[in-house]
């Protein structure tokens, strides 16, 4: 395929993806090709997929559809967590001509280079325990903030996760490969950078030069925090078994890690997280807001909720429901459960009807929007720094300050890219 040709990139999922793909734009218009926005007429579509969002068949079938319908001649190539795991599936839609697994995702160009046009779709994929190689990777849609990945894979094996088998095991940038990255962006002119993994706590797994390398999260962020340039860092999200004292100490003193943490509890209830099979308890995860507010009561505190998980009864639930209502998090990211093949989960029983689950769910995301309300007003009459971002939106702009409090202003130009004093409301 020669490499004059237009190439157009949709990306389905987590913000890793996001980074993922926006490196690819990147190293196929270095090749060569002319990036087009997906909605326009292109030679090539790359559809990067995911395996935890819901109906990801569904949602492929119907991207490509559309494709089809507004360019039939062009080669549409699928990747990604979703083609990792069942590529056949995904060979065997309608108008699909390239199936790239986890292994050969940033070998895109090449593949597209001796790629022609077939009656059906060629597979190049690999058994998951193969691949062990790690590609850096960032997204810049504007200046303001960036997410740069640092780790990839899980060694875990949480009951209800396609994760590590569309990903494989955990590895890691070096920390040299890390800092170059940052000082590539920093230069670039980003201000923000939102370090992302899978499980990035287990940052520092990997091979540099054909020899394994043994570092840690810990030893990266007190690196990170002193170059120059990167004015804010954010830790995207890190288990809480992982999310030490030390990591919880620095970022409290630190000169450029912001008072936020993300960190995943899935159920509030000892029972549930032991079937989930997560590596704490309750009582851990408790115990970990207790130190970041004591250490800094600004901090926002985000947590990830799974709700429906099979065996989770009325009494399960509540616990999960009181736990967070009296905890000190801030906000959170509720996911109703939804079955994987190949996962333990599958085995246990009961099952929580459809309806519960969407109950459940309806229920946090109340209780989270009342506890980031309580967050915020908790702020009055603070001044904080606020990063306004470029995005324009009816005449608005929006950013985040330090405790990710979100901020929203009349547009002005001067303010974009920049940290500006802001009285909370």
């Amino acid at each position: 395929m020669p490499n004059s040709k237009t190439i157009a990139f949709h990306t389905l999922g987590c913000k890793l993806n996001y980074s993922e793909t926006s490196t690819l734009s990147r190293m196929l218009e270095t090749d060569g090709f002319i990036k087009k926005d997906f909605d326009e007429t292109a030679d090539v579509y790359v559809i990067n997929t995911c395996s935890v969002t819901e109906n990801a068949d569904k949602e492929c079938r119907q991207i490509v559809r559309r494709i089809q319908r507004r360019a039939p001649e062009s080669v549409v190539v699928i990747t990604g967590c979703y083609a990792q795991l069942k590529p056949e599936e995904i060979a065997s839609i309608d108008g699909v001509d390239l199936v790239l697994g986890a292994a050969e995702k940033f070998n895109l160009s090449k593949h597209l280079s001796e790629f022609t046009k077939g009656d059906s779709a060629k597979i190049c994929s690999c058994d998951i325990d193969d691949v062990n190689g790690f590609n850096s990777s960032y997204s810049i849609n504007d200046r303001t903030r960036t997410f740069l990945k640092v780790q990839d894979g899980c060694d875990y094996n949480c009951s209800f996760c396609t994760i590590p088998l569309a990903r494989g095991h955990s590895r890691s940038d070096s920390i040299q490969g890390v800092v170059n990255n940052v000082k590539e962006l920093a230069k670039s002119g980003t201000k923000e950078i939102v370090l992302t993994g899978i499980n990035l706590g287990d940052f520092g797994k990997g091979y540099e030069g054909g020899k394994k390398i043994e570092t840690s999260f810990y030893e990266l962020i007190q690196v990170l925090d002193e170059i120059e340039g990167i004015e804010r860092y954010r830790i995207s999200s890190i288990e809480p078994n992982l999310l030490t004292n030390d990591i919880i100490e620095f970022v409290a003193k630190s000169k450029r890690f912001m008072p936020h943490f993300h960190i995943p509890l899935q159920s509030g209830s000892n029972k549930i997280l032991g079937a989930m099979r997560r590596r704490y308890k309750r009582e851990l995860y408790a115990e970990r807001v207790a130190t970041i507010k004591q250490l800094m009561p600004h901090c926002c505190i985000g947590a990830d909720v799974i709700v429906g998980f099979p065996s989770e009864s009325d009494d399960d639930f509540k616990e999960t429901f009181d736990f967070l209502h009296d905890i000190n998090v801030s906000y959170l990211h509720v996911f109703t459960y939804s079955e994987r093949a190949n996962t333990h989960a599958l085995e246990i029983k009961p099952v929580v009807p459809i309806h519960v689950r969407n109950e459940r769910n309806k229920s946090l995301r109340n209780l989270s929007y009342q506890k980031m309300q309580y967050f915020t007003a908790q702020h009055n009459g603070q001044t904080r720094k606020v990063l306004f971002e470029s995005a324009e939106k009816s005449g608005m702009m929006e950013g985040y300050t330090d405790n990710y409090i979100k901020i929203q202003t009349p547009y002005r130009q001067e303010w974009v890219n920049n940290l500006v004093d802001w009285t909370i409301l």
